[in-house]
């Protein structure tokens, strides 16, 4: 995690590739919030790799929603300490694992807005 200083304020950036529901409920939110979880999604998994981000954007959600998305946001650096880099593959496939319970005060720490910044159809 690469810290950068927002609002005197250390924050990290941090990607999650997203199908088009999830995005919807992004934007009914203000841009400011991740929707709970559903029951069979117990870990909200925001990524570390705009490339990771991108390759589940184009190459998953596509295929299973007919468009992906890759949003950006800064996340406090002090509040991310509590959840360790989880390397899912290869040295650049890194996650974040937040339990679905500990989501919004995850989102209470999200610094500005989530900005859309990729779109894959």
């Amino acid at each position: 995690m690469v810290p950068v200083q927002n609002d005197s304020r250390a924050t990290t950036t941090l990607w999650r590739p997203t199908g088009p529901e999830e995005l919807d409920l992004v934007r009914d939110l203000g841009w400011r919030a991740w929707p709970p979880r559903l029951p069979e999604q117990p870990i909200f998994y925001p990524v570390l790799d705009e490339d990771y981000a991108i390759k589940i954007a184009r190459d998953w959600n596509v295929k299973h929603d007919g468009a992906g998305f890759v949003t950006r946001f800064e996340v406090d650096t002090a509040f991310l300490t509590r959840y360790p880099v989880q390397q899912a593959g290869g040295r650049t496939i890194l996650e974040l694992w937040v339990p679905a319970e500990e989501l919004d005060e995850f989102n209470a720490h999200i610094v500005g807005k989530i900005e859309l910044v990729h779109e894959f159809h």
